[in-house]
């Protein structure tokens, strides 16, 4: 889908939308603000592969990505989410700054996340393991 801006009334228009399909690198890190709010820090990897035009071997880049989830979407990644899932998140890029206690400066790109979709399903549910046969008479 092409991305276009477009001028209105001498304004441009911009864009800062990031799309990711990925796999978690470990559990979501959940915490509270002390007015409580939830925070949720995530470390996606993304793959591409491409063919060596040397030697025709298979080349694989991975990615890291930190996205950053507020509120009921950070405590649903919390509770749902595990290490190895694969998801969807949509967001907008966010580079922070801040100098520590050594006084070195230290930059982070993060994504903070607008929305969470799960691509598999749950490996356990209330009734058991996903693997675990259900009889006839669950009304589902």
């Amino acid at each position: 889908m092409p991305i276009f801006t477009q001028a209105l009334s001498g304004a441009l228009i911009m864009l800062n939308r990031t799309e990711l399909i990925g796999r978690l690198g470990h559990d979501p890190e959940l915490r509270y603000t002390a007015e409580g709010k939830a925070i949720a820090n995530l470390s996606m990897a993304t793959t591409h592969r491409s063919k060596d035009p040397a030697g025709g071997d298979t080349i694989e880049n991975t990615q890291w990505h930190r996205v950053v989830f507020f509120g009921r979407k950070a405590e649903i990644a919390g509770e749902y989410l595990k290490k190895g899932a694969l998801a969807y998140v949509d967001g907008r890029l966010q580079s922070r700054q801040w100098i520590d206690a050594e006084g070195e400066q230290h930059t982070v790109i993060e994504i903070l996340g607008d929305s969470l979709t799960f691509l598999e399903r749950r490996q356990e549910n209330s009734l058991g393991p996903a693997n675990e046969t259900l009889g006839p008479d669950i009304p589902f």
